[in-house]
């Protein structure tokens, strides 16, 4: 894994101001255990929509619907034959060059469509360990695990059927969680 992506990524986030008490992290507890996801600035609107989503209690009652080896851990909201088109759940894009498919990012679902608006109710964490750069500008990267990559391992190898869907339901409890600047670093170096 190339150490660039890894080094720009704890840039941004060590670029908070020096007084912020408390960074919001998400936090993903599944029966496999937990994931944290530490959301990126330079994506507000897909940010702010997961925030608000997991506040809400939106995803507290779905799974990870897709998952597949190499690939993702898909959850939220399920593909439907007829796409997302639901405008509350739409976004515009937020393309950031040195935001890439790299392993442990996680990026917003969307279906084929032309604005490649995404679908806020739906997130993916890239499991393949060289990356997934073919959706690189395609697809909004809004955040990255920084605990947990061991429990997405977990997650994308559970038996599934010809959908890709786990037979047993891996069901989300999604938070916004406080975590102070130490915590992060501390975080950050056992991983």
């Amino acid at each position: 894994m190339s150490v660039i992506p890894i080094l720009i990524f704890l840039q941004s986030i060590f670029a908070y101001p020096v007084n912020q008490k408390n960074i919001e992290v998400g936090q993903i507890i599944t029966p496999l255990g937990e994931i944290l996801i530490m959301l990126d600035e330079r994506t507000p609107r897909h940010r702010e929509s997961f925030i608000e989503l997991a506040e809400a209690g939106y995803w507290d009652s779905l799974t990870f619907n897709r998952v597949i080896p190499d690939f993702v851990a898909q959850g939220g909201c399920p593909d439907t034959p007829e796409g997302f088109n639901d405008p509350e759940y739409l976004l515009e894009p937020e393309f950031d060059p040195s935001l890439t498919h790299v392993y442990g990012a996680v990026g917003a679902g969307r279906d084929n469509n032309p604005d490649k608006l995404s679908a806020r109710c739906q997130f993916y964490i890239v499991e393949n360990k060289e990356g997934l750069h073919r959706l690189d500008g395609d697809y909004t990267v809004f955040g990255k695990v920084i605990q947990g990559m061991d429990i997405v391992e977990k997650i994308v190898r559970v038996s599934r059927d010809e959908n890709d869907q786990p037979l047993e339901a891996i069901t989300l409890d999604v938070n916004i969680i406080e975590i102070s600047p130490r915590q992060l670093r501390k975080t950050l170096e056992t991983q």
